[in-house]
């Protein structure tokens, strides 16, 4: 039997020939590798739709030295564990979806109460119904990406939203008008035909507009948002809002021209914000019975209008003793109306400002300390709301009551200032967790953020690209703030599931935002916005919906050749780009701007340009 000392003695080494072999074949073993595991090239998918002509001439993703990662090399497994378990392939939905609104169908808005206009309300379609709207939403025949702000301020293209009722209806108070190919909006509204800045020069005698002390605003009932637009040039950013209703798509109107716009109304529970939002309220001829239901729908704008804010009012009762024969409306009608409204306005403790002409302005206190007085010695007082969160909105029933000021309010900063100054809810320790030095940690976070951001997509990069911006989760909105000297404007949402409600802090900012569940569907209509940025959103809702819900979603409200940024868990990110490479999105995947040993990746992507 042969020992070690004998193998020891009988051993040569290898010649020279025999190691150039080995090391040959190990180099072409691991050649052969690669070339089965790696990705391949980046490019649109290719998919069969019915009906198949689409034209899929969208813009490609920037080249850099920003590193395209391959997964599937970093995560050994065997063939059968790398292979994809789904194969994602969307069809393109109906022409008829091509305005979808899924919780604001008119169709099914039918089924409800008209009583109060319930039934325009959100109401969206259960797990069942939703299953017709697994599909992508195509744009209208000849769309055109938008025109770039401030031209936009002024024109659309009519393929965008061919719609000609408002032109018909409208036209002679200059609200909109066409023209060739585009329709034009020359600043007109229904209680200021003469143009918006002739009316806001009107309002600034009286409300400080110009100073930076009034930064948000909301216009109830907001037409074509002619308010909001020619606020912008005011550094008043303005959250209008109509329902879908016989003034058809006057909301999608608003978002073809850059103007912040969402579907809504008011009729049975809160607006989707916060307490204390707003600097200004505004209705102009908006139609909302503000005297009726025991002041139900006033007792709401006192609550999402901070100390001190303005509630201005324009059209039906205001001067009524001139208009009433044109509103077909009799004297004593118009004029009960104005005194129910003056008399809830005194139980909410505003003032009176103005009234002159066709306007009228009151004014919310600063402080509900002599309130409190007055209503000691009322017989029936409108007393103060004790039971509820004055934060609470998604779906919660309107109140009669009125929301309690803090006794403890910091004073707010005016505009830019207020900007990047500590809230108020931050100072007095409303949000649980977040500090004075958290706060400016995540501004200088999302300012670093951005910067990489636009060395990824060349469109962020380029100044006046993009117009109307959302960010799916929110958090302080740092994200928006860090965008502020772009010519932008973001919708920022914090969703309903979020452990923290932050919503106020944003407002609180100069910013403005709205509350959203992910797993239904945004009251907007399609192709609103230029960008979407997902912030961990996918991590949130694990196990709340299936990720290809969210995704449809956010491709029915991303406009063609526009562009996600989506950052998450390295798994995740995966998942997502397998689901959306069967939506006509052209996308890749890149390291955390800390490094490649980041779990959390970011996938970049661009929405095909394409129509039926």
């Amino acid at each position: 039997m042969p020992t070690n000392s004998m193998i020891s003695s009988n051993w040569k080494p290898p010649n020279l020939l025999t190691i150039t072999i080995i090391a040959l074949l190990c180099s072409f073993s691991y050649l052969i590798s690669i070339y089965h595991h790696s990705s391949p090239p980046l490019s649109i998918p290719s998919l069969s739709f019915s009906p198949p002509s689409c034209n899929l001439s969208s813009p490609s993703l920037p080249s850099n030295s920003t590193t395209t990662l391959d997964f599937s090399l970093r995560h050994p497994a065997s063939e059968s564990d790398i292979s994809p378990k789904h194969s994602y392939l969307f069809p393109p939905c109906d022409k008829r979806y091509i305005e979808l609104t899924p919780c604001e169908g008119q169709r099914r808005s039918l089924k409800f109460p008209r009583f109060r206009l319930e039934y325009r309300q959100r109401h969206c379609p259960n797990k069942d119904e939703k299953k017709k709207f697994n599909c992508l939403v195509p744009a209208p025949k000849g769309y055109k990406v938008p025109f770039r702000w401030p031209e936009s301020r002024d024109v659309a293209w009519f393929a965008n939203a061919p719609h000609m009722d408002l032109v018909e209806e409208k036209g002679v108070q200059n609200w909109i008008k066409k023209e060739g190919e585009v329709f034009a909006f020359p600043g007109g509204g229904t209680m200021f035909s003469g143009g918006a800045d002739r009316y806001l020069d009107e309002i600034g005698k009286v409300v400080p507009i110009g100073d930076g002390s009034v930064r948000t605003a909301v216009d109830t009932g907001c037409g074509v948002a002619s308010f909001g637009a020619y606020l912008q040039s005011r550094n008043i950013i303005t959250m209008s809002f109509a329902p879908k209703d016989t003034h058809e798509a006057q909301v999608l109107f608003a978002l073809e021209r850059g103007v912040p716009a969402m579907i809504g109304i008011l009729a049975t529970i809160r607006l989707s914000y916060p307490s204390r939002a707003f600097d200004m309220a505004h209705c102009s001829r908006c139609l909302i019975p503000w005297h009726l239901y025991d002041g139900q729908y006033l007792i709401e704008i006192d609550r999402i209008l901070r100390p001190g804010g303005y509630w201005i009012l324009s059209g039906p009762p205001i001067n009524w003793q001139k208009h009433y024969k044109g509103w077909k409306r009799t004297t004593q009608d118009l004029n009960s109306e104005q005194e129910k409204i003056e008399s809830i306005t005194k139980e909410l403790c505003w003032i009176k400002l103005h009234q002159e002409g066709d306007i009228a302005i009151w004014q919310k206190p600063i402080d509900h300390s002599n309130c409190k007085a007055n209503k000691m010695n009322e017989s029936q007082p409108l007393d103060f709301c004790t039971d509820q969160d004055p934060d609470l909105a998604w779906y919660a029933k309107l109140q009669t009551c009125i929301t309690k000021l803090p006794d403890f309010s910091p004073e707010l900063k005016k505009w830019p200032e207020r900007l990047n100054s500590l809230p108020p809810r931050i100072i007095r320790g409303d949000i649980e967790g977040i500090s004075a030095e958290l706060f400016y940690n995540d501004s200088e976070l999302w300012r670093k953020r951005i910067k990489y951001y636009k060395s990824l997509s060349g469109q962020l990069a380029e100044r006046g690209r993009f117009r109307n911006l959302l960010d799916m989760n929110a958090g302080l909105g740092g994200f928006s703030a860090a965008l502020n000297d772009e010519p932008v404007w973001v919708m920022n949402v914090v969703p309903t599931i979020s452990k923290l409600n932050t919503l106020g802090v944003i407002y609180e900012r100069g910013l403005i935002g709205t509350y959203q569940d992910w797993c239904e569907a945004m009251s907007t209509y399609p192709r609103t916005y230029d960008l979407l940025h997902a912030d961990s959103l996918f991590t949130l809702y694990n196990d709340q919906c299936e990720i290809e819900e969210i995704l449809l979603e956010m491709d029915r409200i991303l406009r063609p050749e526009g562009t996600v940024i989506i950052r998450d868990d390295v798994d995740l990110i995966v998942k997502i780009k397998q689901i959306t490479d069967g939506m006509r999105w052209q996308s890749r995947i890149a390291n955390h701007e800390d490094g490649p040993l980041k779990r959390e990746k970011i996938l970049v992507a661009v929405k095909s340009y394409w129509t039926l």
